[in-house]
């Protein structure tokens, strides 16, 4: 897209930041994380598998949204329904594995019986619990990064999801017009939130270009780079691990997005503009974001 296509830009604040330790259990909303070449610091770097090492998500297993980290200084501590603490050591895995995914098959540590049997019993069906391991590889779409090489943990895909208080509110307004509840900005599992702008509006998310946030280790230049398809997990409630419709059915009445083939989106996959230069960098809440539009 040639640069005299992109119009001016808005100004905004990070309102919110989440970091999800395990794929798909709870988020931790914290007021600072350190971006790093794989997203925010912990992010999606632990991971509950099968017995055949493929991963499991709320999909299969809404109980897991039950599961809340709290990450320490030197330790992970899971807490759940009925269940005592489990205590996880940052600095500690077990043997080397292989899981899957996505299809993706990824390198990886087990973190040993003690977590297996944990998640196990909460669950109620065998798994276990897997760390990412730093020296592995997993890229991003190319047919969507382009030329930038992104990398991954364990997130669905791309290293950071950003959606708009704008979106969400805008949502819940269509929401509660049809006589449903508003929903929470947890449904949709970002990383990073936009504040409320006089000049950023709903979805607007969906045309930024760039987006420049100042650190104090230097400018982060971020990109947007694919609409984020919406799975059946919005429709599950964070605080019961129950489901019910309609989240995606309201979605589906405004939603259905010809950029990945009429699935229904909600936020946007972001990456690194000009790919990693090594420094990781602190985002703050209350951080000033200057967006340049695409169109």
């Amino acid at each position: 897209m040639s640069a005299d296509l992109i119009q001016p830009g808005v100004s905004c604040t990070i309102s919110r930041l989440f970091v999800y330790p395990i794929k798909s259990c709870a988020g931790v909303e914290v007021q600072e994380a350190i971006l790093t070449e794989t997203g925010l610091e912990f992010d999606r770097a632990w991971m509950v598998v099968d017995e055949q090492g493929e991963f499991l998500t709320q999909r299969e297993l809404p109980r897991m949204a039950l599961i809340k980290p709290q990450l320490k200084t030197y330790e992970m501590v899971l807490r759940a329904p009925g269940m005592l603490a489990l205590h996880v050591k940052l600095d500690e895995v077990d043997a080397a594995v292989r899981v899957r995914v996505w299809g993706h098959e990824a390198a990886a540590f087990d973190m040993g019986g003690i977590a297996a049997q944990w998640f196990t019993d909460f669950l109620s069906c065998k798994v276990r619990l897997v760390r990412f391991d730093p020296d592995h590889q997993r890229l991003s779409n190319s047919v969507w990064t382009g030329k930038i090489e992104a990398r991954n943990q364990f997130s669905d895909g791309f290293p950071l999801l950003l959606i708009s208080e704008a979106s969400l509110s805008n949502l819940n307004s269509k929401l509660m017009a049809a006589g449903a509840s508003a929903v929470a900005m947890e449904r949709f599992r970002p990383n990073i939130v936009l504040g409320h702008s006089a000049a950023l509006l709903a979805h607007d998310e969906d045309r930024l270009e760039t987006l420049q946030i100042s650190t104090n280790q230097g400018e982060v230049q971020l990109k947007p780079v694919k609409p984020c398809p919406r799975c059946p997990i919005p429709n599950i409630d964070p605080l019961r691990a129950t489901s019910s419709p309609e989240v995606l059915d309201m979605l589906q009445t405004y939603r259905q997005d010809a950029r990945v083939n009429g699935a229904l989106t909600f936020g946007m996959n972001v990456i690194a503009q000009n790919g990693w230069d090594g420094v990781d960098r602190l985002l703050k809440v209350g951080q000033p974001v200057v967006g340049s539009y695409l169109f």
